[in-house]
């Protein structure tokens, strides 16, 4: 399209996949992905604006039928979980057609599925082990951490932008 719109298709067949992206959105501008998702699989999209404006961004997520299953205007971050209804390609856009001057850059995170577990349960007979399960536990607790440290570095992100914003304004 005339806004160079920036197309992601994955066809991958695992279990689990996510893409976290950090991207500029031109002013006056729309940017679209695809993903290739099979009926039954839960997903979440999340998605924050670090910079730009008033931090904010439209967002509308379709179905492979073109249903509108997610969509939201003018906001500064959001998350939005569903449980796919159909295969197909779903499409997810981030919009800033409503601005005339102001680019942004926008960080999404796309999870589709669950991830396997760390123990395949076929050929077992048996429960986990207790060194098993502190693996588990353990496991659990970094992907935890990563979650926390992607915000973290997100708003931190964020917050030097408006720092550096005031400053050039004060200045």
């Amino acid at each position: 399209g005339p806004w160079g719109w920036l197309t992601l298709l994955l066809l991958v067949a695992c279990a689990a996949r996510a893409s976290e992206i950090t991207f500029e959105l031109p002013d006056n501008a729309k940017q679209c992905f695809y993903e290739e998702i099979v009926q039954g699989t839960k997903c979440t999209l999340e998605f924050q604006v670090i910079t730009g404006g008033h931090y904010d961004v439209d967002c509308r997520l379709e179905g492979p039928d073109g249903a509108v299953l997610y969509k939201e205007m003018k906001k500064q971050y959001d998350s939005f979980t569903f449980t796919a209804s159909r295969n197909g390609t779903y499409k997810f856009c981030f919009s800033n057609e409503f601005s005339t001057f102001t680019h942004k850059t926008v960080y999404f995170d796309f999870q589709v599925g669950e991830d396997p577990p760390l123990f395949p349960s076929e050929n077992r007979a048996t429960a986990l082990t207790q060194m098993e399960s502190a693996c588990v536990s353990i496991h659990e607790a970094l992907k935890s951490v990563i979650d926390y440290q992607t915000h973290f570095r997100l708003r931190e992100a964020q917050g030097r932008s408006r720092a550096e914003d005031l400053n050039t304004r004060v200045a």
